[in-house]
């Protein structure tokens, strides 16, 4: 059974960006859609609008960026709950039976062939289109990846503001860009934190690794991001960022498009 009708979006929301520009951003979690076969998952309106579903705020982030940037840009359009485009699609946890305490109805005891029609559907094409975003380029991009996390969890609060995940690679790139947010950010900037790039990601391992490709994955806590002049704020500070740890300190953002 096909998963996604015509009618239905393609997983990737792709803006092309200006050809010369050194970034490519991605942002795996930007979207909380369920394909109109799967109806809600047995999930009420609640589950379906936190941050188990999607990465709050990080899409209007991302898309200020690449306007700051001139950069183009993948979003992914489906919710995590589908599949996670930033797991190994292999991994059980994927496609999550429980998230957060909340329970999956719609991804309960899934055959081999359910979660192949996902991976096949959403997840392959989606990181195919981050390929061609890279292939795309004047000049060897450097791919930056977004994602927000939430304020407090299991109970505990998380002081950080922004992280930057890294682990091996080229991590030149991921240690200026932690340094440059240190520098502009009055609050803690976490190293790893609240999460460590491991063996669980996908994205960043996939497309930069083996390529050799500099990148920064970086958090921002949703609370900070949850209203228009929040996102502006950061995608502002995130454009200096970038462009201080691609060009060096006093470098202006690399273009503004209309």
């Amino acid at each position: 059974m096909r998963l996604l009708t015509e009618l239905e979006p393609h997983p990737a929301i792709v803006r092309d960006g200006a050809p010369d520009c050194p970034f490519v951003l991605v942002a795996d979690h930007a979207g909380n859609a369920i394909p109109r076969a799967m109806g809600n998952l047995g999930l009420g309106e609640a589950d379906r609008a936190r941050h188990i579903a999607w990465d709050i705020g990080i899409a209007e982030v991302a898309e200020a960026l690449a306007q700051l940037l001139g950069a183009p840009l993948v979003l992914q359009h489906y919710s995590r709950l589908v599949v996670d485009c930033n797991r190994e699609p292999a991994r059980i946890d994927a496609i999550p039976e429980v998230s957060d305490g909340s329970a999956i109805p719609g991804n309960r005891a899934l055959d081999a062939a359910a979660r192949a029609a996902r991976i096949e559907a959403i997840h392959a094409p989606y990181h195919a289109a981050i390929a061609a975003a890279l292939a795309g380029r004047e000049r060897t991009p450097v791919m930056v990846a977004l994602h927000s996390f939430t304020p407090a969890m299991n109970g505990h609060a998380r002081p950080w503001h922004a992280g930057v995940l890294h682990d091996r690679g080229d991590t030149r790139f991921s240690a200026a860009v932690l340094a440059g947010l240190r520098k502009r950010v009055a609050a803690p900037v976490g190293d790893n934190q609240p999460y460590a790039m491991d063996g669980i990601d996908f994205t960043v391992p996939h497309h930069c690794y083996g390529a050799g490709r500099a990148y920064a994955e970086i958090e921002l806590r949703q609370d900070l991001i949850g209203d228009a002049a929040g996102q502006e704020r950061w995608a502002q500070v995130l454009a200096q960022v970038l462009t201080e740890a691609l060009s060096g300190p006093g470098a202006a953002p690399v273009r503004r498009v209309a």
